[in-house]
């Protein structure tokens, strides 16, 4: 296995947004050369002010639009995404459904190699968004997600059997597990369950030290 993966979703937070984007995404930076592989998933707003100031966080868009360049208002287009930073994407979170359709005409445009984690409330959904062969599917029970308790306590059989199944469709496929993930603790379960990695939000981005926190995520890998 590559470097697990700690994915923190900066959503549209006041703590994660703007000049406090950069502010945790410098942060971040510094645990970059660990041991994991640290992912800072901004806003579209974001994504050049952070892309242009950090040397080695990888950066990844919240969200794309399987469009081109044209007369598509309001669309995240993603050739214009990657100039300004994007180095990956997540698509279908539970804060944005979308259907495989739209999954599957992303992946078709975007360019060979570009890392994209599919979002799934669950194992069934992951099956289906595993036939596509995204890089990584994450799997994240909604009622769980910006809570207090993490999947790998509340439901840990939900990555088991979503590794199980994602890996009998496609074995190249990734998993992470998030919703609830809060400290290293977590993490460790996560990796032990068969995920490579987390992806979280709230447990870094509203939190009142950051940096603590991110060292506590990396501490038990």
């Amino acid at each position: 296995m590559d470097k697990p993966l700690v994915v923190v979703n900066f959503k549209t937070y006041s703590s994660a947004s703007a000049s406090t984007a950069d502010v945790l995404a410098e942060k971040m930076e510094q645990f970059s050369d660990s041991n994991v592989r640290m992912v800072a998933v901004v806003s579209a707003f974001d994504l050049h002010s952070i892309s242009n100031s950090s040397n080695n966080l990888e950066v990844w868009s919240q969200h794309l639009d399987p469009v081109g360049q044209g007369s598509f208002t309001g669309w995240l287009e993603p050739e214009t995404a990657i100039s300004r930073g994007a180095q990956g994407t997540i698509i279908n979170h539970a804060e944005h459904k979308v259907s495989l359709e739209h999954v599957k005409k992303l992946m078709e445009q975007l360019p060979e190699g570009f890392p994209v984690c599919a979002c799934a409330a669950d194992v069934e959904e992951a099956k289906a968004l595993a036939e596509l062969g995204p890089t990584f599917i994450a799997v994240e029970p909604p009622e769980l997600i910006g809570g207090d308790i993490s999947v790998t306590t509340a439901d840990p059989s939900i990555v088991s059997d979503t590794v199980a199944a994602v890996k009998s469709v496609n074995s190249n496929v990734r998993i992470l597990c998030g919703a609830g993930v809060k400290n290293g603790k977590d993490v460790s379960k996560a990796i032990e369950l068969g995920a490579e990695g987390v992806l979280l939000a709230s447990g870094v981005t509203k939190a009142d030290d950051a940096l603590s926190v991110l060292q506590d995520l990396v501490s038990s890998i």
